[in-house]
């Protein structure tokens, strides 16, 4: 006998889905967003990654954070319980390690003297797309916070400096800021 391992259980046919704890919700809901917003900022991440061949070192921290994007939809997705203990949760730790990794490339690369667009090279665009993404994910955790819903102050933390170490990912990529392209202030008018 042929066991099917199926992909699909038509529980959301209906337009619901169920958060780690069980809770039945809208698949529009704010929390579903938030940590939706995230998967897609994961597969921003890994669009960049097929153009960071070059750049060993940016593409480990990458996959590294490709992982932590799991950790921190599975904090989104569990709203806070009694026993907390159960629930993976972002941290502090993981937060500070983004702050060294956007010292150490922002330190590699040259001042800023004007506003950069997103392009040069390939993983820099896409490493811009993400960012933005990013930013949106932090937007839907922040409307989640401000409806009344808990988030875990790490998670925000988190889903900030990750936006912040793309932009200084992003600029890395492009040759440590030789390929940027930088905005001309009203150059077309």
């Amino acid at each position: 006998m042929v066991t099917l391992n199926r992909i699909y259980t038509r529980t959301g046919d209906a337009g619901r889905t169920r958060l780690a704890t069980g809770q039945e919700l809208s698949k529009a809901d704010l929390r579903v967003e938030a940590y939706g917003a995230v998967d897609e900022t994961n597969a921003c991440l890994g669009l960049a990654r097929l153009h960071t061949g070059a750049a060993p070192e940016l593409d480990a921290i990458l996959a590294r954070i490709q992982n932590e994007l799991f950790d921190l939809g599975a904090d989104l997705s569990t709203p806070p319980v009694k026993d907390e203990g159960a629930w993976l949760r972002m941290s502090d730790n993981q937060v500070a390690r983004l702050e060294a990794e956007i010292d150490n490339l922002n330190g590699q690369l040259p001042e800023l003297t004007s506003f950069v667009l997103p392009g040069g090279t390939p993983a820099s665009a896409a490493l811009h797309l993400a960012r933005t993404v990013c930013r949106r994910a932090e937007r839907e955790a922040v409307r989640l916070v401000e409806a009344g819903e808990p988030v875990s102050g790490p998670a925000l933390r988190y889903l900030n400096r990750l936006s912040d170490f793309l932009f200084v990912a992003a600029r890395y990529a492009n040759d440590r800021g030789a390929a940027e392209v930088f905005w001309r202030s009203g150059a077309t008018r």
